[in-house]
């Protein structure tokens, strides 16, 4: 991820998120655990506007973003967009952040010297960089005009309406998350007190699922150990030879936490993980003492879910189109007819 150049002394984007989460987890909250609801309000972050899907590292930050303001809406926009159609943020709301891919190049002045004396052509280097974008949740906005009231109003109806029509009955939810769980390559065992898992054997252990409080719970600690199981020295090759309370270590939980919450989103399980509450204190100071390591956990995270269960496995999300015969009567087309596609 590119780091956002100062200006003045103002914090860059990445300390706001930083000292936002550390904020929320000196509270004594994970603001990434979360039930799937499904009254049509959350589950996937989308964009307002839109209705495209949040996707990667974005459902994190948009997760976290969501806890600290309260909001039950997992929609989002930025304010230019928003701006356009007499929609602003209310006076005293703060924005959460997203990350963009941005192509970066750089061309050399003069090519290296070649043998006869000469200089050969100038080299380009290209690479791929991620640059915070702000976006406001629906909560935090409003109409600066009747027609931005209005507009406002059917945007959240139509994508409530989207969410409800997409929703999934939850005994469905369970068997495909679990089924998807099961496939992954590394076996599980069932019994005992605790979950982990362990890397000398290559194996997760796991309770009972009568232990669990809820089978949504049970299938999010599977979540969480599948992605430490991603870390074996034979796949993506983790750093797991730390002891509780070390550094390694609570990099390595939190590398699991938020790799739960991606799987979590897209197996529509949500991350509503029992335990692991003591790490808290070990994940403040090590935010604290190196916040940058926050975007290189969110990294692993994201690559160790790809790793087991990739988002093109998940059947292509419908943001319903407007002017469809599925969306609400009371959401015209007017309403979003300044939306780009």
């Amino acid at each position: 991820m590119s780091v956002s150049k100062k200006k003045f002394d103002a914090p860059t984007p990445e300390e706001k998120i930083v000292a936002g989460l550390v904020e929320l987890m000196e509270a004594g909250i994970a603001p990434w655990r979360k039930p799937w609801a499904e009254d049509g309000c959350s589950g996937h972050h989308v964009n307002l506007l839109s209705g495209h899907q949040y996707r990667g590292s974005n459902v994190i930050l948009l997760t976290i973003g969501m806890h600290a303001r309260g909001s039950a809406m997992p929609y989002w926009c930025g304010f230019s967009e928003a701006k356009k159609l007499g929609i602003s943020p209310k006076k005293g709301s703060k924005c959460a952040y997203i990350v963009r891919p941005q192509l970066n190049r750089y061309q050399e002045e003069e090519g290296a010297a070649l043998a006869d004396g000469s200089k050969g052509d100038p080299s380009i280097k290209e690479w791929m960089a991620f640059k915070p974008t702000a976006v406001f949740n629906a909560n935090d906005l409003e109409g600066s005009t009747p027609v931005g009231i209005e507009k406002l109003e059917e945007l959240i109806k139509l994508r409530k309406f989207q969410a409800g029509y997409q929703v999934k009955p939850e005994p469905e939810r369970l068997e495909n998350a679990e089924a998807a769980l099961r496939s992954w390559k590394v076996p599980v065992s069932f019994g005992g007190n605790q979950a982990f898992y362990a890397p000398v054997i290559d194996r997760i252990q796991l309770p009972e699922r009568s232990a669990f409080n809820t089978p949504a719970a049970f299938c999010a600690t599977w979540a969480h150990e599948a992605i430490h199981s991603t870390g074996h020295q034979s796949r993506l090759d983790r750093d797991q030879k730390g002891k509780f309370g070390s550094k390694s270590y609570a990099r390595e939980e939190l590398v699991a936490e938020l790799g739960a919450v991606l799987l979590g989103d897209r197996l529509e399980i949500g991350s509503e993980i029992e335990s692991h509450a003591a790490y808290l204190c070990h994940w403040i100071g090590l935010l604290k003492e190196e916040p940058k390591i926050l975007f290189q956990v969110m990294r692993d995270a994201n690559a160790a879910s790809k790793l087991i269960w990739p988002e093109e496995l998940n059947a292509p999300f419908d943001p319903i189109p407007v002017g469809s015969d599925r969306q609400p009567a009371a959401v015209s087309l007017a309403a979003v007819s300044l939306v780009a596609a």
